[in-house]
């Protein structure tokens, strides 16, 4: 368990490697907005989002799973968890979870990081190893496999700790303007490009008190 316990959600996690402000702003000040990215991935969650539970032989497919780790202070819901068991009614012998993304595979690796902390939770839920899981992407309509190595697991372990760090100091990281900005929808609340023209303006009055002071100190030495 964290020395300074403070349960992370998962969704924040991948909010956190597109942007820590981001994160902030959702988790600590509490501010949401819908645009066209985050209007079609609520669409495309809608059957993972059911709830609704499929038996098929020993394997059971579970969608909406609300999932937790003491161990590593996070919780969430997972988009679907395939089970596998030895018999009718025991315990799974496996289960591998499935996290459902509305666009194609990105070049960073939040969506990875995800659902390897999901992985996290359900291991120590129900006592199995999870090697690995899957991504299922919307664009591509197919699943990429996620292997649950080391590099990953230590990965997900980093994040999550600074996650929380961000989470429990209770200040908003100052904005630094990307591209990723302009696929926000927080973008207006941001206002990175505001933020960024006002450092510059700062930066360049610095420059030019400076300038000035050492001015008159070289005309003092005349």
């Amino acid at each position: 368990m964290p020395s300074s316990f403070f349960s992370v959600p998962l969704a924040a996690l991948q909010h956190y490697l597109y942007c820590p402000r981001q994160c902030a702003l959702i988790y600590l000040e509490c501010i949401w907005e819908e645009n066209q990215f985050t209007a079609e991935g609520n669409v495309f969650h809608e059957r993972a989002d059911s709830g609704m539970t499929e038996n098929r032989g020993r394997k059971r497919i579970l969608r909406s799973l609300h999932i937790s780790s003491l161990q590593w202070g996070i919780h969430g819901i997972a988009d679907v968890v395939e089970a596998v068991y030895a018999e009718k009614g025991g315990i799974p012998v496996s289960m591998t979870p499935v996290e459902y993304k509305v666009g194609k595979p990105k070049p960073h690796r939040a969506d990875e990081v995800q659902v390897c902390a999901q992985a996290l939770c359900l291991e120590e839920m129900f006592g199995v190893d999870i090697p690995s899981g899957f991504l299922f992407y919307g664009k591509t309509q197919k699943r990429m496999e996620v292997v649950f190595d080391e590099e990953l697991r230590t990965l997900t372990a980093g994040v999550i700790r600074n996650a929380r760090e961000v989470l429990t100091g209770g200040v908003t990281p100052l904005p630094m303007y990307s591209k990723a900005c302009k696929s926000c929808s927080l973008v207006n609340d941001c206002l990175p490009d505001v933020c960024r023209e006002h450092r510059q303006t700062m930066k360049a009055r610095v420059d030019d008190v400076f300038e000035d002071s050492l001015g008159a100190s070289e005309a003092d030495d005349l």
